[in-house]
């Protein structure tokens, strides 16, 4: 589990993105690279990581469910996730 302030730091990051994703559009349309570089670091979309929404895991991020490989396994086993199931043959 990842500690709380990487996920607070993340959480951050990702209203920022949003917040200034129109102006951060605008600017990179007309060329003007001064105002964008103006902008904080953090309201760019490449600062953003994928991680795990329930544990904040960063690694084996499944993009289809929004969580970890390690936290999909056990919803599944457990039967949270509706037609899923381990594989076996």
């Amino acid at each position: 589990m990842a500690k709380e302030s990487v996920k607070a730091r993340q959480r951050k990051r990702e209203r920022m993105v949003a917040q200034f994703a129109e102006k951060r559009e605008a600017l990179k349309a007309a060329g003007d690279w001064k105002a964008l570089d103006a902008l904080p670091k953090n309201s760019s979309k490449v600062r953003l990581k994928n991680r795990c929404q329930m544990t904040g895991r960063p690694r084996g991020y499944s993009r289809y469910f929004g969580i970890s490989r390690v936290a999909l396994r056990d919803m599944a086993l457990n039967g949270t996730i509706p037609g899923l199931k381990k594989a076996s043959w």
